[in-house]
């Protein structure tokens, strides 16, 4: 099976089909944060921002907080 290492981060990619792999690389050599053993999400948000992102879906039909705090 093809596999792929990155030397910056250590990260070990493999797949059966050399096409994926390929695929997966590219989108791994935009994402990753050359530090070894991190883990990390690559959604991120930041803690000051804690509005609702959506203002109209911040209450349901009945005026209520859809968010709990």
């Amino acid at each position: 099976m093809p596999e792929f290492r990155c030397e910056d981060c250590g990260k070990r990619l493999f797949h059966e089909n050399e096409t994926t792999l390929e695929v997966q690389k590219t989108i791994h050599s935009k994402f990753c944060r050359n530090i070894k053993g991190e883990t990390h999400s690559y959604m991120h948000r930041d803690p000051a921002h804690m509005e609702t992102f959506d203002i109209e879906r911040e209450n349901d039909t009945t005026g209520e907080p859809v968010l709990k705090k």
